[in-house]
């Protein structure tokens, strides 16, 4: 028993695993380099807090699994019961039985309670990219069943972590961002929608009061799991701040049987001292790094849903499909709407046979045709929902989840979930996918989830849904899947095991798409995240923007299109052309460079990519309101190598919009400048005047002259 501690990018976590209570956590936040074995008891020792008065005689340490039978009066990591009613079961004090570290940065602590029959493991590993996962395994060793009611990762915050930051929001209107300070008490997210939801705290950040997207020390988690969560950060009047999170389960939704385990899911953990584009940075690189992630390069896609609708036709689909491949477009996806009866979307979902009626042929045709024109083909599903008004409901009513016995499960957009924990429905919706990718060289499933889980226990639909992905994906080799629910509403590290991109939100309105794209890329790299786009007119908030605002948006991104471009002009095509060459051309940069976002008003944005190497980058600069000022700030370019200078060219995508006035500034009639990233980023460049909703792309390559000369 001793002392762990684990360093990676700049982190330290030193664990205090002497003696046999549950190892304390004394330090998460700034590499503490390398330290001696000494140095670090003198440090735990040193961190051990006084007595205060009125309190337990001991001192209040923070531990890895907080508990009352430590004095913890918290939310407690661990909550369970015997339906005996044996009562140690009830008031669990673990104690610690070793713990054991390997090279790779992983630290395992046993603990357990004799009489309450639990055995408890929790492991810890800070990876190469500074992210710390934690996971945890409780398991019955008593010869009775134990009900789980509750299991917390639970990491300690500083007094200096005054502040709190969370997402929410709404269909299409995902991911928008709240603060709070921390006070006295719990602040608590739960998701109970059988997925994350729209409104999904996706990364609960903590940092010091003011922290920004470049400045400040922060501390940043999220829980990866697809089902119903709980994050919390609590501050007690003892002076302990915390942050935990973990699954949020129904009564008696986990209950372990003698000899059997629960595995957690992973909590991810971040620290930055230079705010949240350094906990993203981490985020980003450990998402890359995942074993199944793709190498191949991410393909200009087009979707036919706001094109075509429910408008299933092979006639107009081939020209939708030869304009596609005239553009540029890599991969062509069939929405709703193939599969039998599928006109609208009241009927015939969980019916997972091509529809005769409209595909007399099959869609042999249809795929021929786009694979003819060089593009990959892909299909929409959704199985894990069915219609009541279905052949599937009809045949197997008892397949439709439903919690109430009295009464039918409410409908949500005309349909029900599927209960795939039943081997008979899992088994029908998998030979029916199975049958289609046998029959047709499809390479990518836009896997839709239109509804919440409310009807029963949500969990088992979670675990069949991965279940079924993984054997999809292990059946076909090159399988690609999105990961999209009614937009953004799963939209998780735990998907993106399963998944290549994720759909984060039913909006094309650029406007709205800036804010989405903005805050979903605090957890998720930009090439894992489907960007469009759209028609003129939005089809979600009615809005019509420009053609070159729209292009812009979807740059920055898995770049696709969701528009029914038969109908574009001439020009507007040669644009399209355009934008889909440089699409192709930017996204190694995209696949791996780091995301900075200035810190600006809100009336204007920038944000960029910068390569690993700092040799090259892009950035849009964002007119989402009309500037209070007569002439806006200049643009400062974050990221980039002070001591490097670069070429600053503005990107033509199509007309911008400008304000009246007299003249741009003059590098930007010139069409480029040259100057070292230390300026970019301090002083920055002028812009034109941009009116309201519109927006530049900059693009930034270094120079032969490599280095700065000195002033």
């Amino acid at each position: 028993m001793t002392i762990h501690h684990l360093r990676a990018a700049g982190t330290s976590l030193v664990l205090d695993a002497r003696g046999t209570a549950v190892p304390a956590v004394v330090h998460w936040g700034r590499d503490l380099g390398p330290t001696s074995a000494a140095d670090l008891e003198t440090l735990a020792d040193a961190q051990v807090p006084a007595v205060p008065p009125s309190s337990v005689d001991v001192p209040l340490r923070s531990r890895l699994v907080p508990l009352p039978a430590d004095g913890w009066s918290g939310r407690p990591g661990l909550r369970g019961w015997r339906p005996d009613g044996e009562r140690a079961a009830a008031y669990v004090g673990l104690q610690h039985r070793g713990s054991r570290s390997d090279v790779a940065g992983s630290v395992t602590v046993d603990l357990g309670d004799d009489a309450a029959g639990l055995e408890v493991e929790v492991t810890l590993t800070l990876g190469l990219s500074g992210v710390l996962e934690s996971r945890t395994r409780v398991t019955n060793v008593g010869t009775s069943s134990y009900v789980l009611d509750g299991v917390v990762a639970t990491l300690p915050l500083p007094a200096r972590a005054g502040e709190i930051l969370d997402l929410s929001g709404r269909w299409s209107g995902e991911r928008r961002p709240q603060r709070v300070p921390v006070r006295d008490g719990a602040w608590t997210r739960e998701t109970r929608h059988g997925r994350p939801g729209h409104d999904a705290p996706t990364v609960t950040v903590v940092g010091v009061p003011g922290f920004s997207f470049r400045a400040g020390e922060v501390w940043a988690v999220h829980h990866a799991w697809s089902g119903d969560t709980s994050v919390h950060v609590e501050h007690q009047p003892t002076g302990h701040t915390v942050v935990g999170a973990g699954e949020l389960w129904g009564p008696g939704e986990v209950v372990l049987a003698p000899g059997e385990s629960y595995d957690s899911p992973r909590t991810l953990a971040a620290w930055s001292d230079n705010g949240m584009d350094g906990t993203s940075e981490r985020f980003h690189a450990w998402t890359r790094s995942r074993p199944r992630r793709t190498s191949r390069p991410r393909p200009v896609t087009l979707n036919t849903w706001e094109a075509v609708y429910f408008d299933h036709d092979l006639t107009r689909l081939t020209a939708l499909a030869d304009v596609a491949a005239d553009v540029g477009v890599e991969r062509f996806v069939l929405d709703d709407g193939w599969f039998r009866g599928r006109v609208d979307d009241t009927r015939a979902l969980g019916d997972w046979q091509v529809d005769p009626d409209r595909w007399p042929d099959g869609l042999g045709p249809l795929v021929e045709h786009v694979r003819a024109r060089g593009m990959g083909f892909g299909l929409w599903v959704e199985p894990e929902m069915v219609n009541l008004d279905s052949d599937l409901a009809r045949a197997h009513p008892e397949w439709v989840l439903q919690g109430a016995a009295h009464r039918e499960p409410l409908a949500w957009r005309h349909q029900h979930v599927l209960d795939l924990a039943q081997p008979g429905a899992y088994a029908t919706v998998r030979d029916a996918i199975v049958a289609l990718l046998e029959t047709y060289p499809v390479e990518y499933l836009k896997w839709d989830q239109n509804r919440d889980v409310l009807d029963g226990p949500s969990r088992p639909q979670v675990l069949a849904t991965r279940r079924l992905m993984d054997e999809l994906t292990d059946r076909f080799p090159g399988l690609e899947i999105e990961s999209c629910s009614s937009g953004g509403a799963r939209v998780d590290l735990d998907v993106l095991d399963r998944t290549d991109r994720v759909w984060a939100s039913d909006t094309n309105d650029p406007l709205e798409r800036q804010a989405v794209q903005r805050w979903t890329g605090l957890l998720v790299p930009p090439e894992l995240v489907g960007t469009h786009v759209g028609d003129a007119r939005a089809h979600t908030t009615g809005r019509s923007q420009s053609l070159g605002f729209r292009l812009l948006t979807a740059v920055f991104g898995h770049s696709g299109i969701e528009a029914d471009i038969t109908a574009l002009s001439e020009d507007d095509r040669r644009a399209l052309r355009r934008w889909t060459a440089l699409v192709r051309d930017l996204r190694p940069l995209v696949a791996t460079g780091v995301t900075v976002r200035a810190d600006r008003t809100e009336e204007s944005w920038v944000h960029g990519i910068v390569a690993p190497d700092r040799t090259e980058a892009i950035y849009a600069v964002v007119s989402r309101t009309a500037s209070a000022d007569a002439m806006p700030a200049p643009a400062c370019l974050p990221g980039l190598d002070p001591a490097r200078r670069y070429r600053v060219e503005r990107v033509d995508l199509g007309p911008v919009a400008l304000a009246v006035q007299d003249a741009p500034p003059p590098w930007w009639d010139q069409g480029s400048v040259e100057l070292p990233g230390a300026v970019l980023e301090s002083v920055g460049l002028p812009l034109p005047c941009l009116a309201p909703e519109q927006g530049v792309l900059l693009r930034v390559r270094g120079c032969r002259s490599q280095v700065a000369p000195e002033s």
